[in-house]
């Protein structure tokens, strides 16, 4: 069933809940991801700026499982959110969509466009090279599974975020929609917590080599100055990626400047050789 209010539809597609915007036509639609604890709401700013920039383009933010108005499940591990995206996509009548995903979601975003037919990936501000995350996840494993868990989300994990960067009604945005729920914090956890320390970045090498092979077109936005290791890791494994450095935007560059954001999109979907890679700021 769906709800119509205005250009948007809201409904479900394989399950989960999205909005979609937009119609389908020669353009490569666009599938937004919103990351870990948050909801499909994170693009509410960004998809009006790209229906003025590319008017009636076909748009499609979905609830990832366990968030927003899609269920609770007892499995969140990436092979299956990835095939739970494409069914989605299947569902919607997407023809090999640009799939755009922020944190958590920008390894979702990857996965996907290596594994299923698509135009392009944009990944913003989750890092390739996760090592040190999983280090962390593991120093703290045994209070994050307790009763320490919200107290350790607010004293490490979120001032990570870097809130205060943004402007007032996207700060208000995140701290009013970032609904951490240990069960399902855990559940997208699990592989890195409790699976072998090489399973997810095993998993990330594999897939960069395929992208570095494929030209699949490639945007990583970063919301501060890039590690030089991480840059060099980047440079090496995705030397045609498009590297924007937005500095002092935080975790959350898109919503630090919408319109800026909204206006990358677009290109993403390019057809041809993917541009030599360079960094933007």
């Amino acid at each position: 069933m769906t709800t119509t209010t205005g250009s948007r539809q809201t409904g479900r597609f394989a399950g989960l809940a999205a909005d979609d915007v937009g119609s389908s036509d020669g353009r490569p639609p666009l599938v937004l991801l919103h990351g870990m604890t948050f909801d499909r709401t994170m693009w509410r700013d960004i998809v009006p700026e790209l229906q003025r920039i590319d008017p009636g383009r076909r748009v499609l933010a979905i609830d990832l499982p366990g968030h927003g108005e899609s269920p609770e499940q007892s499995s969140y591990d990436l092979d299956l959110i990835v095939e739970q995206i494409y069914a989605v996509v299947q569902e919607a009548g997407l023809t090999a969509p640009v799939v755009v995903g922020h944190s958590v979601s920008g390894a979702f975003a990857t996965a996907y466009a290596i594994r299923h037919p698509s135009r392009g990936a944009v990944n913003i501000d989750s890092p390739l090279q996760i090592a040190p995350f999983i280090a962390l996840l593991r120093s703290l494993g045994d209070r994050l599974r307790g009763p320490e868990f919200s107290a350790i989300w607010q004293q490490v994990f979120f001032p990570s975020f870097h809130v205060e960067l943004l402007p007032p009604a996207a700060q208000d945005l995140v701290r009013t929609t970032c609904r951490p729920r240990q069960e399902v914090v855990l559940g997208y956890w699990r592989q890195l917590l409790e699976g072998p320390a090489d399973e997810i970045p095993a998993i990330i090498e594999q897939e960069s080599a395929e992208l570095r092979a494929s030209g699949m077109p490639y945007l990583y936005i970063a919301g501060s100055d890039l590690d030089p290791d991480y840059r060099q890791w980047l440079a090496t494994h995705l030397p045609a990626a498009m590297v924007e450095v937005w500095t002092n935007s935080g975790h959350f560059p898109h919503l630090a400047d919408p319109h800026r954001f909204a206006k990358l999109l677009p290109d993403t979907a390019r057809t041809g050789r993917p541009r030599t890679a360079q960094i933007h700021r």
